[in-house]
């Protein structure tokens, strides 16, 4: 299979199935995993919305769901994190993404796209097996959440019950 008809292939799964982690493209596709974010690179490089989310690829829709999007600014121990995510979800939020503000890098961006407690359990077992860091620790624990949610009544009740469990940042 030539490289580009690799790429068509990719881009042709993720439309039917996402996410879809790197490691399960590589097997389907008979490569390393490292050629799959050869791939994805390169897809991206000519306009294709591939983001990485902990769950996999998938294709960025920008039309989304209906809802209304916002920027949350929490503060939290590593230790809180399953509960500001889970009091996330449970109030029916999309967790977006999460941003810090790194003072040599600039904004930085983590592609979350947490929609329930099992993509939130998932994450967190992610987070555990790889021991990987959270992006918070470096600001001592203040990031930002972008939020999806279906209206306006639901980012003021989880911004109430983020500041009732001490995560939302104080204005």
């Amino acid at each position: 299979m030539s490289a580009k008809s690799r790429r068509a292939r990719i881009l042709s799964i993720l439309k039917k199935e996402s996410p879809v982690t790197g490691s399960n493209l590589a097997a389907r596709l008979g490569v390393t995993r490292q050629v799959i974010v050869q791939d994805v690179t390169l897809l991206r490089a000519q306009g294709e919305k591939i983001i990485a989310t902990p769950r996999g690829y998938t294709i960025l829709d920008d039309s989304g769901p209906p809802g209304v999007t916002k920027l949350v600014a929490v503060r939290h121990s590593p230790e809180d994190t399953g509960a500001e995510l889970y009091a996330m979800v449970d109030m029916g939020a999309e967790v977006l993404d999460v941003i810090v503000d790194h003072p040599i890098y600039g904004q930085l961006t983590g592609q979350l796209s947490l929609a329930s407690r099992r993509d939130v359990d998932a994450f967190l077992q992610a987070l555990s097996e790889t021991k990987a860091g959270l992006l918070s620790s470096l600001t001592g624990g203040v990031h930002l959440h972008t939020v999806r949610v279906k209206d306006v009544s639901v980012i003021h009740s989880l911004e109430r019950d983020l500041a009732s469990k001490g995560f939302l940042l104080p204005e």
